[in-house]
């Protein structure tokens, strides 16, 4: 594949141009890129029929047959890491390293959709009656993925929904949508024509998409702001909904913890991907008896880290992605040392082009404070002291987000006790962040509607059915 040239949308299985274009920025240099396609209604519309044209075919198709078909467009990602990284980098602004690691867990995530089954309830087998349930496809989503994983977020909707039986319109990130469009170009070589179709655009193509007639279900990840306004456009035709959302994911670190041991999985709970990452630790609870080790422990660590370019040897945090959510992550610095609170590294200006922002921890601030009750989104984390177990349950539970938090202990038991009492989607013990294709996730409260993933999400993108017959 060429990964320097000129990048198109794909509709019915061919590459279009489109009529305008809007280029795409580097946020380590703030330099262009390439210019990507702004899709018309012309085009989105275009798109839509290529995916009503196709479902027909695919949704009749045996569900063996579809799984071929994304198991084999994941072993094609998986042998194009290479560029995808290199593109990935150049227009998210995370390392190389990172982005390779991206580029092969979205290619892992295809073939693990791929294996997953749609059930099929009995309900009555007797000799009066039959009756099952099984579960159909729904029609056309429109699929809106994110900025700081544009492809593995674009995965977790591609291969439930495709494996499914329905067919796609996807719209990246206007951030980060060349990756996605190459990605099209891919699939292009091995679906039917139709079955994906990819279309790029600024902030007009989103609405369009949500409230188009011909679209039957829309899955969105990303902010929880956005995602109101999502399912308030999708209302008038009365679209299914996935909507994945904001977070403010807590830690939980309880006294008996070996410093030195979870110290550096703590600061990468925290700030993978420049904390970019909706299930980031937002904010880190250290019990009174470790918190004067761990936080020189977590701010040691963070000196070794360098942050730079992506595509420079040794970058481990690149920048923030866009001028925007830079503009956000300084704002909340401002506000904390506006307001006195101690930090105990970073919080001055980078003397770096793009949008970089050091890494930045800040001791103790208070509960109300902005940089504890807000998600940050970027490379700044809060630590907490606390000194009993039940206040700091109702600490990490006051908040409008649930979507991840975390729980760290020698006692795994004790841990996942506490575990239990927090009002989280997922919630993990002595580790952060690990997803699976083959497991549910989902957010509470303002963090989402429905899940992704798993069975459960694998369900989403379907009608249940109940054929009954009487004998």
């Amino acid at each position: 594949m060429d990964f320097d040239g000129t990048f198109t949308m794909t509709i019915g299985g061919k590459a279009v141009a489109g009529v305008e274009t809007f280029d795409v920025l580097n946020p380590a240099t703030e330099r262009t890129v390439a210019a990507a396609p702004d899709a018309s209604r012309e085009d989105l519309d275009a798109a839509v029929a290529a995916a009503r044209s196709a479902f027909a075919g695919w949704s009749a198709m045996p569900i063996d047959e579809r799984r071929v078909y994304i198991d084999q467009l994941g072993d094609a990602l998986l042998a194009q890491i290479e560029g995808f990284k290199r593109l990935l980098t150049a227009e998210q602004g995370k390392s190389h390293d990172d982005s390779a690691y991206e580029v092969g867990g979205a290619g892992m995530w295809l073939k693990g959709a791929a294996t997953l089954q749609l059930p099929v309830t009995v309900n009555e087998d007797s000799a009066e009656r039959y009756s099952e349930t099984r579960h159909i496809p729904l029609g056309v989503v429109g699929a809106i993925a994110p900025w700081n994983y544009p492809l593995v977020l674009a995965m977790f909707k591609v291969g439930p929904a495709l494996l499914a039986g329905n067919t796609m319109v996807l719209k990246p990130s206007p951030f980060t949508p060349l990756s996605t469009l190459k990605f099209g170009e891919l699939a292009a070589t091995i679906l039917p024509p139709g079955v994906l179709n990819v279309v790029s655009g600024g902030d007009r193509l989103g609405p369009w998409l949500t409230e188009h007639p011909g679209i039957d279900k829309v899955s969105f990840t990303g902010s929880t702001e956005t995602g109101r306004k999502v399912m308030q456009s999708a209302s008038s035709t009365l679209k299914r909904l996935t909507l994945e959302l904001g977070g403010n994911d807590p830690a939980i670190v309880l006294p008996d913890v070996d410093v030195k041991e979870v110290a550096e999985k703590l600061f990468w709970a925290a700030f993978t991907n420049n904390g970019q990452v909706c299930i980031a630790t937002k904010r880190m609870y250290v019990h009174e008896d470790v918190y004067e080790p761990l936080k020189q422990a977590l701010v040691e660590y963070a000196r070794t880290i360098k942050v730079g370019d992506g595509s420079e040897q040794g970058s481990r945090l690149g920048p923030i992605n866009n001028r925007p959510q830079y503009e956000r992550v300084l704002d909340l610095i401002r506000d904390a040392r506006d307001n006195g609170y101690d930090f105990l590294l970073g919080g001055e200006s980078s003397d770096l082009p793009g949008y970089f922002v050091p890494i930045t921890i800040i001791d103790n601030p208070p509960e109300d404070s902005r940089i504890v009750q807000e998600e940050q989104f970027g490379p700044v984390l809060p630590l907490l002291r606390f000194s009993d177990v039940d206040d700091v349950v109702a600490r990490a539970n006051a908040s409008e987000f649930g979507l991840g938090a975390s729980v760290w202990s020698k006692d795994e038991d004790a841990a996942w006790a506490v575990a239990e009492r927090i009002a989280s989607g997922t919630v993990w013990v002595n580790e952060a962040q690990h997803l699976t294709p083959l497991a549910a996730f989902g957010g509470m409260k303002q963090s989402g509607v429905g899940v992704e993933n798993g069975v459960d999400g694998l369900l989403e993108y379907t009608s249940v059915q109940t054929i009954t017959r009487r004998r």
